[in-house]
C-alpha cells in the first residue's frame, strides 16, 4: 500500500526539529479573550510557507506538543507537522490528496506498494488503521483528502495513535494563528523535504525504512 510505505518518520534526517511552540497546545480552541485573528492575514501566512490554509489540521495527544520546526508543505498542497514529547515520542500528521487505497488499506494494494509488509490492517470506526512490524497509522479519507496520523510502534502505542487521529480536525482561525509560521519568518525556506514517498505521484524521495519506521 502507497499510504503504508508513506509513513516513515524522518524527522533527523529533514530537520524538523522537536522543540515545541511557545505556549502552543496541540489543538482545541484557544480559551483566549484576545481579538479574533485576521482571515486575511492568516491566508497570507499561509501563502507565504506554499500552504493552503483549508488544509492545516491539528490534533492533541496527552503529553505532545506540537513541533513548529516541523509544519511545512506536502507534495503540491498538503500539509504536515509532528508533534513530539519529552521521552523522544513522534506522531506524524499529513494532510495529502491521495487516492482512495492510500486510505483503505483493505482495497487491494495502491501504486508503489512494495516496502515492509503490512501485519494489521483493519477498519475501525471511520478510520483504517494499518501496521508493519515498525510503524503504524490511522488515515481517513476527507472529501478529496487523506488525513493521516502515522508513528513508530516503539515510540507510540496504539491507544495513544488512535486518541490523536480522532482529535485530528481542520485548524481553525485561533489554531492557525498558532501553527502558521509568522509573517515574515518563511523569507528563504523551503518545503519540508519528503523522504517517505513512494516513487510515483509527486516523485518525492523514498527512504525505504518501512511503514512508519
Amino acid at each position: 500500500m502507497a499510504l503504508a510505505l508513506a509513513l516513515t518518520l524522518t524527522l533527523t534526517a529533514t530537520g524538523c526539529g522537536t522543540e515545541p511552540a511557545p505556549d502552543t497546545r496541540a489543538a482545541g480552541p484557544s480559551g483566549s479573550a484576545d481579538p479574533a485573528p485576521d482571515r486575511a492575514e492568516l491566508e497570507a501566512r499561509a501563502s507565504a510557507a506554499q500552504l493552503v490554509a483549508e488544509h492545516v489540521w491539528v490534533t492533541e495527544a496527552a503529553g505532545y506538543a506540537l513541533a513548529r520546526q516541523s509544519v511545512g508543505v506536502l507534495g503540491d498542497d498538503g500539509f504536515g507537522s509532528v508533534y513530539t514529547e519529552p521521552e523522544g515520542g513522534q506522531i506524524k500528521l499529513s494532510v495529502e490528496r491521495l487516492p482512495h487505497a492510500d486510505a483503505d488499506c483493505t482495497d487491494g494494494p495502491a501504486a508503489g506498494g512494495g516496502q515492509e509488509p503490512l501485519v494489521t490492517c483493519e477498519r475501525d470506526g471511520e478510520q483504517w488503521y494499518r501496521a508493519t512490524e515498525s510503524g503504524h497509522a490511522y488515515a481517513r479519507e476527507q472529501g478529496d483528502l487523506v488525513v493521516t496520523l502515522s508513528g513508530t510502534r516503539r515510540e507510540v502505542d496504539r491507544a495513544t495513535l488512535r486518541s490523536a487521529a480522532l482529535a485530528a480536525h481542520r485548524a481553525d482561525d485561533d489554531e492557525l494563528d498558532r501553527v502558521l509560521p509568522p509573517a515574515g519568518e518563511t523569507a528563504g525556506r523551503q518545503p519540508v523535504e519528503r523522504g517517505d514517498l513512494p516513487p510515483v505521484g509527486d516523485g518525492a524521495p523514498n527512504n525505504e525504512v518501512g511503514a512508519s519506521g
